[in-house]
């Protein structure tokens, strides 16, 4: 069985994560090559990953808030089921960041606890 894998792609799986400042930035560092001043361009890092998906959730939340809102002063233009669909992608999104940080003060915990 002859098996071929496909290149990943980063930028676009971050684009599709709702991560498209991350995507931006690896885009960038993509197209300057080894050739440009790779200081200007900031690299993708763990903690920007992590910020920028801290700010989507953060207006995930304020989207779903706002049309929550929306819906209870009767606005036509605003649906019930794009208000739940918007709630339920809020939810699972801080859902996700607190497991994260869990698994984060586990690790922490457990590399603490080492002995040397």
């Amino acid at each position: 069985m002859d098996l071929k894998l496909k290149p990943f792609d980063f930028a676009q799986a971050a684009a599709k994560a709702g991560m498209a400042d991350v995507a931006r930035r690896v885009e960038a560092n993509t197209r300057l090559g080894s050739t440009a001043d790779t200081a200007a361009v900031e690299k993708p890092s763990f903690q920007n990953a992590f910020t920028g998906a801290l700010n989507s959730i953060s207006r995930a939340q304020a989207t779903a808030s706002t049309m929550q809102r929306e819906v209870q002063f009767d606005n036509p233009t605003v649906s019930l089921e794009e208000t739940m669909i918007a709630m339920q992608k809020a939810q699972l999104g801080f859902q996700s960041a607190v497991q994260v940080r869990n698994k984060l003060v586990q690790a922490y915990t457990d590399i603490m606890n080492m002995q040397v």
